[in-house]
C-alpha cells in the first residue's frame, strides 16, 4: 500500500477550477516530484495534501487514513511536514526558536537530540544558532524551514519549490541535503521548477500541467524524455 495515495483530487480558487482529477502517490522510501511550469498546480496540490485549501471532491490518504479533511496542525501530528513555497521563517526569532517551533509536536525530552541532528545535517545553523533569521541569506533561509521541518520527525516531508532564488551553490547544498535526508529514511514528495535537478534525485515523477498529470513515470525515463526536454530541461 502506498504510504501518501491523493486520489481524484478537484480543487478550485472561486470559479477556477484549479486541480482536475489529480491522482498520484508515494511509496515509503521514495522521493518522488511533481514537475512543471509556473501556474501548473504543483502548490495548490501540496497546500490541498497538508489540509491548507479544501479539495471540491478526490481525497488525501496518508498511511491507510483518510486525512482529506483534516487541519494542517492535526496532519503534522501524524507524521507529515511541510516546508513551504518561500521559505517563511520567523524572521524576528533566532535559528533556535524557529527550531524549536518545529518540534511542537515532539515531548520535550526528545528536543536535545533532534536539534543536535538538524545542526549536523546543517553545520551553517549551528553557526548561526542565536542569529535572527530574518538576517540569514536565502540560503540559509531554506536550510532554516527545511531543519524546522525535519524537528517534528516526519515520516514524509514535503518541499515546495526548495531551490527557488537561491545560487547555484546553494541549490547544490539544498539538493544534497534532500538526498541525505532520503537515505536516513525520511519519504520525500518535491514539488520542483527547476526539474532536471528534481529529476536527478527522484525515484518516480509526475508532471503537472494546468492542472492535470500529463505523464508520470520513472524519473530516469522522464530526464530522456524528448517532450519532457523540450519543455521543462530547456533542451
Amino acid at each position: 500500500m502506498a504510504m501518501l495515495e491523493v486520489k481524484d483530487l478537484n480543487v478550485y480558487y472561486g470559479l477556477i477550477h484549479a486541480l482536475h482529477d489529480v491522482s498520484f502517490e508515494v511509496n515509503e522510501g521514495e522521493v518522488v516530484a511533481l514537475i512543471g511550469a509556473n501556474g501548473a498546480g504543483k502548490t495548490t496540490t501540496l497546500h490541498t495534501i497538508t489540509g491548507l485549501l479544501p479539495a471540491k471532491s478526490g481525497s488525501v490518504v496518508f498511511e491507510g487514513k483518510d486525512i482529506t479533511k483534516q487541519p494542517g496542525h492535526k496532519i503534522v501530528h501524524l507524521g507529515m511536514s511541510h516546508v513551504p513555497e518561500g521559505r517563511r521563517v520567523f524572521a524576528n526569532l533566532t535559528v533556535e526558536e524557529n527550531l524549536r517551533m518545529g518540534a511542537y509536536t515532539r515531548p520535550k525530552s526528545e528536543l536535545a537530540g533532534s536539534m543536535k541532528e538538524v545542526y549536523e545535517w546543517f553545520p551553517r545553523l549551528s553557526e548561526r544558532k542565536n542569529q535572527a533569521s530574518g538576517t540569514l541569506s536565502g540560503g540559509e533561509q531554506q536550510m532554516l524551514a527545511m531543519g524546522r521541518a525535519l524537528m517534528s520527525k516526519p515520516r514524509i516531508l514535503l518541499l515546495d519549490e526548495p531551490s527557488m532564488g537561491l545560487s547555484p551553490l546553494f541549490v547544490g547544498e539544498i539538493f544534497k541535503i534532500i538526498e541525505k535526508v532520503s537515505a536516513g529514511g525520511t519519504t520525500v514528495l518535491l514539488v520542483e521548477q527547476n526539474a532536471k535537478k528534481a529529476l536527478s534525485i527522484a525515484d518516480r515523477a509526475y508532471v503537472l500541467e494546468t492542472g492535470n498529470i500529463i505523464k508520470e513515470g520513472q524519473a530516469a525515463e522522464l530526464l530522456n524524455d524528448d517532450s519532457i526536454k523540450k519543455a521543462y530541461l530547456g533542451e
